[in-house]
């Protein structure tokens, strides 16, 4: 089977009359593997990676599984730990596995991976996946990727990592510039289309821009659940208008239940909670299934009974909301014990005391997930950051504090919005007051790449 795939790549190469180097004959030569079963098992793992857009836990872990049978049955199996590597940077990355073991693991597939081939393109591409997502070395990540670069001149893949280190650096233009060249070099990567260059644009709340991009996707995946909801979710964010997000939901639900699963339940919850609509709102919580929670579209992820809380506080049921948020804290605690220093982490626990009504432990917290994960270090998670420590600062009372962190992040690129600041309940606690009003009006306006 390798042998043919060989061969038509070097056929298809001739027809073009494109000029191969050795090291590109090379890479059409050599067959991934000799084992028919560790590839079968290590092409699921790989389609499973490319197609959980929300990098959803469970969907991970089974990739991770899957990839160490795979090498288990051919421990000279290169690309399986290089995706190995890149699965259980995931893990870490998007906080389900926060943890030093977990780096560990990723650590052992990369070191694997350069035993195998240390100068393989590929394997710097790992190495500054690594870097990037267990580290946050965002210079160093950016070396590895240039040096990836001159084996892999035209993979799109470079330009992709380029573009999503940059924009955690804030320098977007280039971002967005190196996204768009990822999309010409791989018209088909819908997560680059979607998050990386759409992305950009609804960061930057040039949402016109965003939804040309994101009508791409559309022309090559017509049926994408994901991209539907996606386009939906730009009308509400820019203009305060869930109507086309729920038509949307509502007609996934109706069709194709199967597809109503966590990567569209990140967007019901909004919806729901953007219209009061607890029901709606606890059935979007089914969806999640052992998903953790996320309030879309950022990476940060809450346990149910924090989102139960939310639920209750917003339809006033005091006693409902502190019983859940108890129920949260416990179990927040845990993970803030584990991972003292992860800022996601101790930023939920302080929104959960902020729901408790511990005024003090609350605004200490939050203050000290800014500090673990400031904008300068991270623009788009640091953003966030403060974004929930504003929301800190008004359930405890504090609209002073609020009002100044909300204007931080609403003149940087963020993913707070005019949709979710007009309509969301974590902001009741502001409405009617000035500053913040003025705030809602700001974050109608688009930032210019600069």
């Amino acid at each position: 089977m390798f042998a043919i795939q060989s061969e038509i790549a070097k056929t298809i190469a001739d027809q073009l009359q494109a000029k191969l180097s050795p090291r590109e004959e090379n890479a059409i030569r050599r067959s991934p593997t000799s084992d028919i079963s560790a590839f079968d098992l290590y092409t699921r793992a790989k389609n499973i990676l490319l197609t959980s857009s929300s990098g959803g836990k469970a969907d991970t872990l089974q990739a991770v599984d899957l990839l160490n049978q795979a090498v288990a049955r051919d421990p000279s199996f290169f690309d399986a730990y290089c995706q190995l590597a890149f699965a259980h940077d995931a893990l870490y990355f998007f906080g389900y596995d926060h943890t030093s073991a977990r780096l560990a693991l990723a650590e052992a597939a990369l070191q694997a991976a350069s035993r195998l081939r240390p100068d393989a393109g590929e394997t710097h591409l790992a190495r500054g996946q690594n870097l990037y997502w267990a580290y946050g070395d965002y210079d160093g990540a950016l070396a590895e990727v240039e040096v990836a670069r001159q084996t892999l001149p035209n993979d799109a893949r470079t330009f992709d990592l380029m573009g999503l280190i940059q924009r955690r650096q804030g320098h977007w233009e280039e971002s967005t510039r190196n996204l768009e060249r990822a999309v010409e070099l791989n018209p088909h990567d819908i997560d680059t289309l979607l998050l990386g260059v759409a992305g950009n644009y609804s960061l930057l709340r040039r949402y016109a821009e965003a939804n040309q991009w994101s009508a791409r996707a559309l022309v090559f995946e017509p049926n994408n659940a994901f991209t539907k909801v996606w386009l939906a979710y730009m009308d509400f964010a820019s203009k305060a208008d869930t109507r086309p997000l729920h038509q949307t939901i509502d007609s996934i639900r109706a069709k194709n239940p199967a597809a109503a699963g966590p990567e569209i339940a990140h967007f019901w919850i909004i919806c729901a909670l953007a219209e009061r609509d607890a029901a709606a709102a606890r059935d979007a919580l089914i969806a999640f299934g052992e998903e953790p929670i996320n309030f879309a579209p950022n990476n940060f992820r809450f346990n149910r009974p924090f989102a139960e809380g939310v639920i209750a506080r917003m339809t006033k049921d005091d006693g409902k909301a502190r019983s859940a948020f108890t129920t949260a804290r416990a179990e927040q605690e845990k993970i803030v014990q584990a991972q003292p220093n992860f800022g996601p982490a101790l930023c939920a626990l302080g929104l959960i005391d902020a729901g408790l009504g511990r005024k003090e432990e609350a605004l200490r917290e939050g203050r000290r997930a800014v500090e673990l994960l400031p904008v300068e270090k991270d623009s788009m998670n640091g953003a966030v950051m403060v974004e929930y420590l504003a929301v800190i600062a008004a359930w405890v009372g504090d609209k002073d504090l609020a009002c100044e962190q909300l204007a931080s992040v609403i003149r940087r690129p963020s993913s707070l919005s005019y949709g979710r600041l007009k309509l969301l309940p974590f902001w009741d606690p502001l409405r009617g007051d000035p500053r913040f009003e003025k705030l809602v009006e700001e974050s109608k306006q688009p930032f210019a790449l600069k």
